[in-house]
């Protein structure tokens, strides 16, 4: 009874003492990367609550909520065999790919022109976002086995991948489906799969995107409105110029923590795709650094992990959880800084929203339990 109680309070790990120090390092950066999200999401969605709901803990609230039900996913799965998560995982993805085909055929909830949400019941999610961590994993198990495996079954996985890549694209969502695949194909090139397949797949995908761009007119002008945003001020160009003013305001120490200035309806979606900007003018310079250099730790300690992993699905892994974490991160922060077009990728951890946040921490429990089942745990007194 004890231990099923135990299960609901997130941040008690009986065994973590038994832990490697690389598992439990990568735990405490997670902690510290959902601290400075909670403090960054309560100060750019404050203002948005009041004027909304008429509570500027709303957003704060709801995040806190989906991110007690992540963290115990957090806390669940290092203690599980990822035998066992491979085991099951084939059938978890397909789940989502159903939830997402949903909203492709029209049962999804059109927010801002795109059905990429379903509603169960009272619940909202977002399918591609919780279909990440199970994205990366059934890669990890096809790519890491891909010499040993029968075509039927190769093809079989390759359809679904395109599949999953397609719908995603129909809802209409070109950069989730642009981080998906180059996930996968990163993931690919780990496992040493053959260049010229590689190379085909790179030039199927970028032919996509440019069909998808030229029949979506929205994702031309995103682009466009990226290379001179100045041309067109008030219009397509206005987010990139709001945040760009956001960040330059914080200068080499920020405003100061609430004070921002452009959270206060001049930039758009500034607790989701635009946070990293209320981030900057808050904290600065320094604090742009700062969260650079937990980005790059922890995405250096998950390399290194991965390399000391013999086991090449296991490996593959970890570098599609990187991928995704950090990758996804520092796609989000060119989107704010102007170095990359416009895109509705979140920044994990900080941008607000549950399926992201749930389908983060799943990722980051997973790279722990690689770290767990990788490298040895501290040798104590008595092991001597």
């Amino acid at each position: 009874m004890w231990k099923f109680l135990t299960l609901a309070i997130p941040f008690y790990q009986p065994d973590v003492n038994n832990w490697s120090f690389e598992a439990r390092i990568l735990r405490w950066l997670t902690f510290l990367w959902i601290f400075i999200g909670l403090i960054t999401l309560f100060s750019a969605s404050y203002a948005v609550g009041v004027q909304e709901s008429g509570d500027g803990w709303y957003y704060f609230k709801r995040q806190v909520f989906w991110m007690l039900i992540g963290l115990i996913f957090f806390k669940i799965l290092p203690q599980l065999p990822l035998s066992l998560v491979f085991k099951y995982s084939g059938w978890l993805y397909l789940f989502f790919l159903i939830c997402i085909l949903l909203t492709v055929v029209g049962l999804g909830e059109n927010i801002n022109g795109a059905e990429r949400w379903l509603n169960i019941g009272p619940i909202q999610i977002q399918p591609s976002e919780l279909l990440k961590p199970f994205l990366v994993i059934q890669g990890a198990i096809i790519f890491g086995r891909w010499k040993k495996l029968p075509w039927r079954i190769k093809g079989t996985w390759l359809g679904i991948f395109a599949f999953t890549l397609a719908c995603i694209l129909k809802q209409p969502n070109l950069s989730t489906t642009a981080l998906c695949g180059i996930t996968l194909w990163l993931m690919a090139l780990a496992g040493n799969i053959p260049y010229n397949h590689l190379a085909m797949t790179a030039m199927a995908g970028i032919l996509t995107a440019v069909v998808s761009v030229s029949i979506n007119t929205y994702q031309l002008k995103r682009i466009t409105s990226f290379l001179n945003p100045w041309a067109d001020a008030r219009g397509d160009g206005y987010q990139l110029i709001q945040s760009l003013l956001a960040i330059g305001s914080g200068g080499t120490l920020g405003v100061g923590f609430g004070m921002s200035q452009q959270k206060l309806f001049y930039l758009p979606f500034q607790y989701t795709d635009f946070i990293f900007a209320v981030f900057a003018e808050e904290f600065g310079l320094l604090g742009c650094l700062f969260i650079l250099l937990l980005l790059l730790s922890y995405a250096t300690i998950a390399f290194l992990v991965s390399l000391k992993c013999h086991h090449p699905v296991k490996r593959l892994l970890g570098i599609g959880v990187v991928v995704i974490l950090v990758g996804q991160s520092f796609l989000n922060i060119g989107v704010n800084t102007g170095v990359l077009p416009t895109t509705g990728l979140p920044f994990p951890f900080l941008s607000y929203g549950g399926s992201s946040v749930i389908s983060s921490l799943i990722l980051a429990g997973l790279l722990i339990r690689l770290a767990i089942e990788t490298t040895p745990p501290p040798q104590t007194a008595d092991s001597h």
